[in-house]
């Protein structure tokens, strides 16, 4: 069965009057923007009115918009919340491109009878508290040296429960002897005194260290009054640690209060989003992200979506938010955070007063942050190496190839035939940039259609979309690559017929520069040019060439193996009778491959899928030849 393809004209004359979450698709079904509406009618048609295709960005968007897909939600609440797990999980092209949090460390608390603390950059969603992340790496492993010198937690990676306890499966080790843990595997602390000090560790995380100081001076005073001086002591020498540390926090209000103060900087198509948190009236941490692919969005949009994706992640939510201006969702926000925290909780926009000038001050930050990352750029434009500069000698370009798109095919006797793109930038790999393509318009093996066709799909999509175009393309094979990709390049207008220069002269280059580099002897061939250029083996300039094609080579081999795999096991499994996708999975599981299946005996696979498939499995690889006639089952 089918499923019955509605025009987007028609999606469009038919939208609800409800909350939900929206994706736009392209034609070949990429989802190109997820966002979320109090009410999706109104919302989603903004973008097909005239008034509304100002920016150049959205306008491209726009032109791509080939399907849309809807998903109503009970409340504004549940599509927001939906809407940023969707946007995590996609990462959309014209979304606000948020740096992932998993390139910041966090502090975690297992969630383990005796819980460890270390730092992660992994989250798993086993019920262990996460602090952070922690975009100043420095002053995470500074708290963590300071809390291993308070308490004695242990730092090792086995798992404690009673029952380890009980068998005695381990012994202490050199951190008890040093002091430096209790010894909770053999039992030598009790599960309720290692629990209590966790949770002296975890306010310490939440930067509530004068509530805790209070509270333990209070228990040291108690213990003073019950002669248990030596318990009293060691809570007076803790409290003191912790007022040293406590110390170097700045005081920035005099309300005892926990609050998270939020701003923003932008510039053109780049933001920095800075969040402020404030414990008991003292700073105790600053975190700032930056982001990108804002230049089409408003000040208001940026700041939620950098709210609602700072919130998804942290467990740790105050009673009291500043944001630097109005945003249009902001009761939404609210009611989700307030969901998220359990109790009350307050979003002001502060203009005047002390309050003002706090956020004046957080402002400031975020464009020193802001300017620090524009001259990080600029220092990165200027700055060239020396296998770019070798390179541009060698081919004798006119413009250091900053920027390298590379293509290579990868096909086994004509089948499933694909391509790969990497993109090199300042001569160091752009992951986020590489693209793969099935070949879909070339029957058998034709390496010379197939990168005519990636080529023409590739640069079409560039001209669609007005992107800078690189600054050399490498294509991975001899003359005959060469001469398909330049004959898609000429159509295109991306490069002008060139000749072979006469009497030493520079080589007229075309508007992109093109080169072929050969596997076998490591020639690179020119369009035009009939002999083919040797590089010295030990040319920077040489070993880049061979880096990013070997890189391309990876890519493709890597994309064809994936595609071959599927092929496989569909023509392989699923043509029998009675074995759908699960059951092949299982298979899989089991055997590792469709090879071990094959070989498997039918008691074998009986213990999988049971005895009448494990026959029907059997007889089909036998009808077909993989198999030889052999006893079915093991003796």
């Amino acid at each position: 069965m089918t499923k019955a393809h509605i025009p987007l004209a028609e999606k469009l004359e038919n939208l609800p009057d409800k909350p939900g979450v929206y994706q736009f698709k392209s034609a070949s079904g990429e989802i190109l923007y997820v966002g979320k509406a109090i009410n999706l009618k109104n919302r989603v048609r903004q973008y097909f009115q005239k008034a509304a295709r100002q920016d150049p960005r959205r306008e491209a968007m726009i032109r791509k918009i080939s399907d849309l897909e809807l998903i109503v939600t009970d409340s504004e609440v549940e599509a927001l919340i939906l809407e940023t797990t969707l946007i995590q999980k996609i990462k959309p092209r014209y979304n606000v491109d948020l740096k992932d949090d998993k390139s910041y460390p966090y502090i975690v608390v297992t969630n383990e009878p005796y819980p460890r603390i270390f730092a992660t950059r992994r989250i798993i969603r086993d019920g262990s508290r996460y602090f952070g992340p922690y975009t100043d790496v420095r002053s995470m492993h500074d708290s963590l040296k300071m809390i291993r010198e308070i308490y004695k937690v242990r730092s090792c990676n086995f798992r404690i429960d009673d029952e380890v306890i009980r068998r005695k499966s381990l012994k202490i080790c050199f951190d008890y002897h040093i002091k430096k843990c209790e010894g909770p595997c053999e039992g030598l602390v009790s599960r309720e005194h290692y629990t209590e000090m966790i949770g002296e560790v975890v306010q310490i995380l939440r930067g509530k260290i004068s509530t805790l100081v209070r509270t333990l001076e209070q228990r040291m005073t108690s213990a003073s009054e019950e002669m248990r001086y030596e318990t009293a002591a060691q809570l007076r020498d803790r409290i003191r640690q912790l007022n040293i540390y406590a110390n170097r926090q700045k005081v920035v209000d005099a309300d005892v209060i926990d609050r998270d103060i939020f701003t923003l900087s932008r510039d053109g198509d780049d933001a920095c989003g800075v969040v402020f948190k404030v414990r008991d009236g003292k700073l105790v941490g600053r975190q700032h992200f930056y982001l990108s692919g804002i230049e089409d969005k408003g000040a208001g949009e940026i700041l939620e979506q950098f709210v609602e994706r700072f919130y998804t992640t942290v467990e740790d939510i105050p009673e009291e938010i500043f944001f630097p201006f109005d945003v249009e969702n902001l009761s939404t926000i609210r009611q989700w955070l307030i969901g998220r925290r359990g109790s009350a909780l307050s979003i002001t926009v502060p203009k005047i007063g002390e309050k003002a000038k706090l956020m004046a001050m957080c402002a400031k930050n975020a464009d020193l942050l802001l300017d620090l990352l524009k001259a990080q750029k600029a220092k990165n434009k200027t700055f060239l190496p020396n296998s770019l500069k070798a390179l541009q000698k060698d081919l004798r370009l006119p413009a250091a190839p900053r920027h390298i798109e590379c293509f290579d095919i990868s096909t086994i006797q004509g089948s499933d035939t694909v391509a790969s793109m990497v993109v090199f930038e300042n001569a160091r790999p752009k992951k986020s940039h590489y693209r793969k393509y099935k070949i879909q318009h070339v029957a058998g093996q034709d390496d010379f259609a197939s990168m005519r066709e990636v080529i023409e799909r590739r640069y079409t999509r560039l001209l669609e979309e007005k992107l800078p175009p690189p600054d050399l393309i490498i294509i991975d094979g001899g003359k005959g690559q060469l001469s398909s990709a330049v004959e898609v390049l000429t159509r295109l207008k991306l490069h002008r017929p060139q000749t072979a220069p006469a009497g030493g002269e520079e080589p007229a280059h075309p508007a992109i520069p093109v080169i072929g580099l050969a596997k076998r002897l490591e020639e690179i061939y020119f369009p035009g040019i009939p002999d083919p250029l040797s590089l010295p083996k030990s040319s920077p300039g040489l070993i880049l060439l061979q880096r990013v094609r070997d890189e391309a080579h990876r890519f493709a081999i890597t994309y064809h193996r994936t595609l071959r795999s599927k092929r496989t096991l569909r023509t392989e499994l699923d043509l029998i009778k009675g074995i759908g996708k699960k059951r092949a999975k299982e298979l899989l599981d089991v055997f590792g491959s469709v090879q071990g299946v094959k070989f498997a005996t039918v008691d074998q696979l009986s213990d999988v899928i049971g005895e009448n498939l494990a026959q029907k499995i059997k007889e089909y690889f036998v009808e077909n030849g993989d198999v030889t006639q052999s006893p079915l089952t093991t003796p």
